[in-house]
């Protein structure tokens, strides 16, 4: 078994600043990613375009996957 990674960045905008609860119930997904440097890239523009936004977030998550050889 071969184990690979994929990158995916999660989030959006949240009830309150406590970030426990999503406003819309579900989060936004971007993704999948290759590799994390492009995640990050990925980011970095959302985050870029939500910031003035107190109330939204977003994370980079990491997905292992184990592929038969």
């Amino acid at each position: 078994m071969m184990t690979t990674e994929r990158f995916w960045v999660v989030g959006g905008e949240y009830s309150c600043l406590a970030f426990k609860t999503l406003k819309n119930g579900a989060p936004q997904v971007l993704g999948p990613y290759p590799t994390r440097e492009e995640a990050k890239a990925a980011w970095r523009r959302i985050s870029e375009e939500t910031r003035s936004f107190a109330t939204t977030r977003y994370a980079i998550a990491t997905e292992q996957l184990t592929l038969p050889n």
